[in-house]
């Protein structure tokens, strides 16, 4: 499925529902940020190699997957009320990141 297939599919769920009032950029921002919290939970007290561990396969990994949707749910939603095309923002961020993080000199390390 491609981001403007994707767009779609969640406009019309919200269309449906007649959420669209209720999605203000401040909501949307965060909804964001309570899935991603939601998310982080989940590996709230494991060590590196646990969280690796988990996301193999079992409940925790199925109940990230729902998690990360949920975020990215979010994240389309407020993309289609902002009229943000997520390509190019991605796209434009990416350029800007490879200019910060030059691969030459940041390669390996944080």
């Amino acid at each position: 499925i491609s981001i403007e297939e994707l767009k779609i599919i969640v406009e019309k769920f919200v269309s449906e529902r007649d959420w669209e009032k209720f999605h203000s950029p401040k909501n949307l921002s965060m909804s964001i940020s309570i899935e991603a919290s939601e998310l982080m939970e989940l590996f709230q007290w494991l060590t590196f190699n646990e969280s690796k561990e988990k996301m193999k396969e079992g409940s925790l990994r199925k109940n990230a997957i729902d998690e990360i949707a949920d975020v990215m749910i979010y994240a389309i939603s407020f993309c289609n009320r902002n009229n943000i095309d997520i390509s190019d923002a991605i796209d434009q961020k990416m350029k800007k990141n490879e200019k910060k993080y030059p691969a030459n000199e940041f390669k390996g390390r944080f």
